[in-house]
């Protein structure tokens, strides 16, 4: 049987036993999108590994405690979101420059090799790039989840509501309020 055939749930009960190679498929189907998911929500790559890394620590001591392991990816994100809030927290103290915390988008098309063919348009769509990311960090966190979770992630509002120990409603609200707020502040990009 081949690793996209294996379904999460059995995968996990796999693991629940003991199966270290089940655990390895696991992380390695779930490892980007969480990695994706808290380098996001904390704009800082090594916070994200180690929220990552965290994860999935997590994952292998309590698997067994997980009733519907189908669900593993779900579940997944929930624990992601509560590590990368934890870090969210120990940083409030610290207070830094917010341009400080921006990632640094323009390395990442120069370090992939992709020459702009149109040094202005790169500059422009630069420039919208750290304001979306300066937008979101402005959303409260709970908001901010959401609208990543949603748009990022493509996850459904059940899912959400799972990941974030939360209702659908609730999470309907605040992706409607993400929507709205990063609209008005993006409305000079478009």
């Amino acid at each position: 049987m081949s690793r996209v055939e294996i379904a999460d749930a059995e995968l996990v009960s796999s693991a629940v036993r003991g199966d270290r190679a089940a655990f390895e498929l696991l992380v390695d189907r779930f490892s980007g999108r969480v990695l994706g998911m808290a380098l996001r929500m904390l704009g800082d790559r090594a916070d994200a590994e180690d929220v990552t890394q965290e994860v999935f620590v997590t994952a292998w001591c309590g698997l067994s405690a997980l009733t519907e392991p189908a669900a593993v990816r779900t579940w997944l994100f929930r624990v992601a979101h509560r590590q990368c809030l934890a870090v969210l927290r120990s940083r409030a103290g610290r207070r830094t420059d917010p341009a400080a915390e921006l990632p640094d988008w323009g390395a990442t098309p120069v370090g992939a090799g992709v020459v702009p063919r149109d040094p202005e348009r790169s500059a422009e769509a630069l420039a919208a790039l750290e304001a979306l990311w300066r937008a979101l960090r402005g959303l409260p966190s709970a908001q901010r989840a959401v609208w990543l979770l949603a748009e990022l992630d493509g996850l459904s509002y059940a899912e959400i509501a799972d990941a974030l120990g939360t209702t659908e409603e609730s999470v309907r609200g605040r992706l409607a309020r993400a929507r709205h707020q990063l609209a008005a502040t993006m409305r000079a990009w478009r």
